[in-house]
């Protein structure tokens, strides 16, 4: 059974890669009712008045807009924690090559880096799981076993996974900064793929689209 330390999106990954799998925690995942998946959404042209989140590391911004008619309830939750400075001192904890970079967890701002990724936030969260894929720039809420179990972690895809779509709640994507992240998924990293404070998030603001982006957007 996957620890949510592995992070369910790396567990999941890994299980498809190598064909294994843990017969009770699929009987066990099986009994839950998964959440029903809605068409392929549409998702309205950024606007400047549309609020957006700025993340700042030392390797640069990365600006990420968001899919509220998607995920409202992720979106209304990474808002909520960006605004009351949650995520700011956190850490991208976990960065893996050719896959994502994960982070937000508030454990990640102690000294001791076997706790990452073991964090919570005040509230978990409904899955909101969509059609959305998960391409290279998505923003996706981490998760343990149970498919309500959201709370604050987050990953930026760096490539395309295909397997991971319908199986977490995509909420965001991505707009400017790939290159911030391209910079953070190659950073040296240890036996759990923690580069440790070097992968730093000094903070996620909420801006204006105006504010922050030049439009029109190409």
């Amino acid at each position: 059974m996957f620890k949510l330390k592995n992070l369910s999106v790396l567990g999941l990954a890994l299980a498809l890669a190598t064909g294994c799998s843990n017969n009770k925690a699929t009987e066990q995942q099986a009994a839950k009712p998964k959440p029903e998946i809605p068409g392929v959404p549409q998702i309205k042209p950024l606007a400047p008045e549309d609020e957006v989140a700025v993340i700042s590391t030392d390797f640069g911004k990365i600006v990420i807009r968001f899919f509220p008619e998607v995920a409202p309830g992720h979106v209304a939750n990474f808002i909520d924690l960006a605004k009351s400075k949650f995520y700011d001192g956190t850490t991208f904890h976990r960065v893996i090559p050719g896959f994502m970079i994960q982070g937000g967890d508030p454990n990640s701002k102690d000294e001791d880096l076997a706790n990452d990724g073991i964090g919570r936030g005040p509230r978990m969260l409904k899955a909101e799981f969509s059609r959305i894929p998960h391409t290279r720039g998505i923003v996706s809420m981490a998760r343990g076993q149970d498919p309500n179990s959201a709370s604050c972690q987050f990953f930026i895809m760096v490539a395309d996974a295909p397997h991971l779509n319908g199986q977490y709640s995509a909420f965001a994507k991505v707009i400017e900064g790939l290159d911030t992240v391209d910079k953070l998924v190659a950073l040296e990293r240890n036996e759990n793929d923690n580069p440790g404070k070097v992968a730093l998030i000094r903070s996620v603001t909420i801006q204006k689209a105006g504010d922050v982006l030049k439009f029109p957007l190409n």
